[in-house]
């Protein structure tokens, strides 16, 4: 989990296949989370990437309020997977027809495209030792195999000596990002686990997290989990609203590149192609931005990448909502990615409701060619016009991820001349040109 952490220890409408998935999985260093929001009201999912043994596993996050017992949750890590490759950018396939006419009717006759759904934290200082750091605990309980604190201080040295007197291994860098959410009126969700109830839950991993709460604040804290980053992180945010997309209103919100054909060979390398279109439309906005690779009404997709999420996992997730008016109610999905540094983002995601609720998915087509011997005229005209369809597919592949033009009509596995006048023609008519 990116998003706050100190460590205790070091440490449109369309058929198609669905091929593959850029989920976040692709990506080192990536949190999600996911934000439910209406009105003021927002409950926040938080899941860990952090790999280790549970005893170095610490987590602090600045909050707007205290929170109660009753307002925090233990949330459910596979319904977090679900939205991750539900709302995941895309690999689509088809396959051209035969072009011939008598083919192609009896292909339309029985051709149809499918689309795959494919106890409390113990302390060495005591009462009286964090009344003299100026360190107040608001509240303290234990939910599931974690043990939280909410925290409230005077000052970013108190707090700061406080965490590292309680085994927190604290950046000299925190003082100043711990100041200025003190400075606006922020409390500290602090969570260890709890080995003992760990233990007896008979869970190994950890679960995600969730709060819920009041305030018209909202927004995402990143600059904590920056401040002994070893470099840029990813964090993906699943934003979901009874209203429409969700908008970041301190840095700009532009969307993934999509709808692109593609040449074949992206299906065998979808992983590396992804992250490096990514990185390379990250590189060509010159600043910090955050894209949009999904927003979605999720009671309904065509088609679907798989099952949608149920209502149970809908309300899970803060979206209370789902049960109103018969079940129709709208929930609105966004999903968004952003990756951050202490550079291109030097203030905390503050983020809007907006009222569009125009469906987007980053997606992206290869087109297999037909591969028939018929010599019929259209047939003869399919293939005069591959070799301008290779060209763009190879020229848009270039402008999505920077890779080299050459290097890439190379590995499409086609004759150096595949862009000549040749290749428009049969074999026996380059033979007997005149």
């Amino acid at each position: 989990m990116a998003l706050a952490l100190l460590w205790a220890q070091p440490a449109a409408s369309f058929c198609g296949l669905y091929v593959a998935s850029g989920d976040a999985h692709l990506f080192n260093k990536a949190s999600k989370v996911v934000m439910a929001r209406d009105g003021d009201r927002t409950v926040l999912t938080m899941s860990s990437d952090y790999q280790g043994e549970a005893t170095q596993f610490a987590m602090v996050v600045p909050v707007p309020v205290v929170l109660q017992k009753s307002q925090v949750h233990i949330g459910d890590a596979a319904a977090i997977e679900h939205i991750d490759q539900f709302s995941a950018p895309r690999l689509v396939e088809y396959t051209d027809e035969d072009p011939c006419p008598a083919a192609a009717q009896l292909s339309d006759a029985v051709m149809s495209m499918k689309a795959m759904s494919v106890g409390a934290v113990r302390v060495r200082g005591g009462r009286a030792s964090e009344m003299a750091l100026g360190v107040h605990i608001e509240a303290e309980y234990t939910v599931g195999e974690y043990d939280i604190l909410i925290l409230s201080a005077k000052e970013s040295d108190g707090l700061q000596r406080w965490l590292e007197q309680n085994g927190y291994k604290v950046p000299p860098a925190a003082s100043r990002v711990l100041d200025t959410y003190l400075k606006l009126g922020m409390k500290f969700f602090v969570a260890k686990v709890n080995l003992g109830e760990q233990k007896a839950l008979g869970f190994r991993e950890l679960r995600p997290l969730q709060m819920a709460f009041t305030s018209p604040r909202f927004m995402l804290p990143l600059r904590l989990g920056m401040v002994n980053a070893s470099g840029p992180q990813d964090m993906f945010v699943y934003a979901i609203t009874r209203k429409g997309r969700v908008e970041c209103v301190n840095y700009r919100t532009v969307k993934l590149p999509s709808n692109a054909e593609v040449p074949e060979f992206v299906q065998a390398d979808f992983k590396n192609f992804y992250r490096d279109l990514f990185a390379h439309q990250l590189e060509a906005q010159h600043e910090g931005v955050i894209f949009t690779e999904y927003c979605w009404d999720m009671r309904w997709c065509d088609p679907c990448a798989g099952q949608p999420l149920s209502n149970d996992e809908l309300r899970q997730f803060g979206a209370y909502w789902v049960d109103e008016q018969e079940g129709r109610a709208t929930v609105f999905m966004t999903r968004l990615h952003v990756r951050y540094d202490r550079a291109r983002f030097p203030e905390d995601l503050a983020f809007q409701v907006t009222s569009d609720t125009q469906n987007f998915q980053g997606r992206y087509v290869i087109r297999h060619e037909w591969k028939g011997t018929g010599d019929c005229p259209e047939a003869v005209k399919y293939r005069g016009s591959l070799a301008e369809r290779r060209h763009k597919q190879a020229e848009t592949l270039a402008q999505l991820t920077g890779w080299d033009t050459a290097a890439s009509r190379k590995r499409m596995g086609v004759d150096a001349d595949w862009a000549t006048d040749t290749d428009r023609m049969s074999w026996w008519e380059r033979m007997w040109k005149k």
